[in-house]
């Protein structure tokens, strides 16, 4: 009884994120022949919830992290100041978008990877500047 509590509440909270309106929970409860969510199983509350979190995920959140993180390293490495919304702003402008979560996946992904190839292109840039002035301090 306790688990069922628990799983209503997730259920409840989860169609608030996914973004259905209270018609659309209705006609999800009804399709499993309930009247209310307190009638629906454990078994079924757990179904839901699967294919709820999914809708209310996006496969795109994974991407839109990476790509956050790899701005963040490149601004480090370059010794940039910066904040979320200037990652966010890179982002778009490099995705040619206005809205950060409109970027499509195969953009981000693109994003991503020339941020991770900038850092390694700045750190062998740096071993090699080291390397000639070590090389220039030998010769004197």
């Amino acid at each position: 009884m306790i688990e069922q509590k628990k799983l209503l509440k997730r259920f409840h909270a989860t169609c608030a994120k996914a973004g259905m309106t209270t018609d659309e929970k209705k006609e999800l409860i009804l399709s499993f022949d309930v009247e209310s969510s307190a009638d629906l199983s454990e078994g079924q509350l757990k179904y839901i919830l699967r294919i709820l979190q999914k809708q209310a995920n996006p496969a795109g959140d994974k991407e839109r992290k990476r790509v956050i993180a790899s701005i963040g390293g490149w601004l480090r490495k370059c010794s940039v100041e910066h904040d979320i919304n200037t990652i966010k702003a890179i982002a778009c402008r490099a995705g040619g978008n206005e809205n950060f979560n409109k970027i499509p996946l195969s953009k981000l992904r693109a994003i991503y990877y020339e941020f991770r190839s900038k850092q390694k292109v700045s750190l062998k840039a740096k071993a090699t500047k080291d390397d000639i002035l070590s090389t220039l301090t030998l010769c004197n």
